[in-house]
């Protein structure tokens, strides 16, 4: 509404509103005003921040004068960094802190991020001026024997409570002067032979959505974040290649690798939904029918994947998704396929054996290389599968090039 300078006269004739609260800003100084309740109580606020009011106090017990000067206090020691919040909820503080993030981050960062604090900040509607480094750690320790989950914890919090410091939430974080939890080993999980066919053939013989992840993620090597948020439009299958913008991939670069006919099996297989862009969208709809997101929901799907494994027979030590590139690879260098080449399938800022000059000359794509190593990749996990076996739910490797073969004619 219209700021108007506030006086004794004005405020005295203010009517309150039918229902809730009405606030009439001043016209002489930004950011102070009055609130008048439907029950007709006049109170003096500051906005010390985007949606986050202070009250002064009622009027006439608190003068317009004196409130107007104890608002210029507040927004003085805002400018300064000293102001004080009055009670702010945690759940409040994050989903304003939420909404930011999705506007600089990628949408599996938000995600991951949403999901740490929802599971190891349970504090809700508790003031986050009351929540100390204890009762922090005291959730943290119980993840000592997941010691990946608790760092991810660890820092999903720390982030989140210097966020609410500059947004004056807060004076100091609570875990300002808390070390970081010790950083878990890097893995160097190889799958054997005998695994490697295990996963990839338990993948490419079921039907689900995680099913057709896992055996992309076997035959490309790409990150499970990329596979995942894959788009139709990203996929040329006249050229068998994907590209991957710069915006999902981890070193913010866009990623063009080629692909063979055990990936266009397997997308083949895949349903696609009309007028919905990705290549495995998420399963639960929004309120308007439109799917919400991509595929996120990993736990369950994974603990499903290894009890069909175990069902199946099969002894495969505990693995994640991320073995899957670090066997790729591996596998790769014992099929003479070089570094460089490796470096560029998985999109590996280092480029290989490449020098950082020679990484901003050498401008060829090694697309060549790339198919030649894609191709070998591909025919060591056919030879793993043996001869008998259908890797593509019903379509063999062979039907497949003898049909691209007669069309080629």
């Amino acid at each position: 509404m219209p700021k108007t300078n506030l006086t004794d006269p004005l405020i005295r004739a203010l009517r309150p509103p039918p229902a809730g609260t009405i606030t009439h800003w001043d016209g002489a100084l930004k950011s102070f005003g009055i609130r008048v309740s439907q029950g007709g109580a006049k109170t003096f606020v500051v906005l010390i921040a985007s949606g986050r009011r202070q009250s002064i106090g009622r009027y006439p017990i608190v003068t317009l004068a004196e409130a107007r000067a104890q608002a210029r206090t507040l927004l003085a020691e805002k400018t300064l960094g000293k102001v004080r919040p009055t009670h702010t909820a945690f759940d409040d503080a994050k989903a304003e802190y939420l909404a930011e993030c999705e506007k600089e981050n990628r949408p599996s960062t938000v995600y991951e991020c949403k999901r740490l604090l929802a599971t190891h900040y349970p504090f809700g509607r508790s003031s986050i001026a009351s929540i100390g480094s204890r009762d922090i750690l005291r959730r943290l320790s119980k993840l000592a024997d997941r010691p990946s989950e608790r760092q991810a914890a660890f820092r999903a919090g720390r982030g989140f409570f210097r966020w609410c410091v500059r947004q004056r939430f807060l004076d100091r974080s609570p875990l300002e002067n808390v070390p970081v939890p010790p950083v878990s080993p890097s893995r160097d999980r190889v799958l054997s032979d005998q695994e490697l066919t295990a996963i990839y053939r338990t993948a490419v013989e079921g039907a689900t959505t995680y099913h057709r992840i896992v055996a992309l993620l076997v035959l490309t090597g790409q990150r499970k974040s990329e596979i995942s948020h894959l788009q139709w439009s990203w996929i040329d299958k006249a050229a068998f290649t994907i590209t991957l913008p710069a915006g999902i991939t981890k070193n913010k670069r866009t990623h063009l690798f080629p692909f063979g006919d055990a990936v266009e099996a397997v997308l083949g297989t895949t349903p696609r939904f009309d007028q919905n862009p990705f290549v495995f969208p998420a399963a639960r709809e929004r309120k308007s029918g439109k799917p919400s997101t991509v595929f996120n929901g990993w736990t369950r799907p994974k603990a499903a994947f290894d009890a069909e494994l175990k069902a199946k027979g099969y002894a495969v030590a505990p693995w994640h998704l991320h073995d899957l590139r670090r066997t790729l690879s591996t596998g790769m260098a014992a099929l003479q396929v070089q570094q460089t080449i490796v470096e560029r399938i998985l999109n590996h800022v280092s480029g290989g054996t490449l020098s950082p000059i020679a990484q901003v000359y050498n401008r060829y794509n090694y697309m060549g290389e790339m198919r030649d190593a894609v191709q070998r990749w591909q025919d060591f996990l056919q030879t793993l599968l043996s001869n008998k076996e259908s890797i593509t739910n019903g379509r063999d490797l062979r039907d497949i090039r003898s049909q691209r073969a007669r069309a080629a004619e």
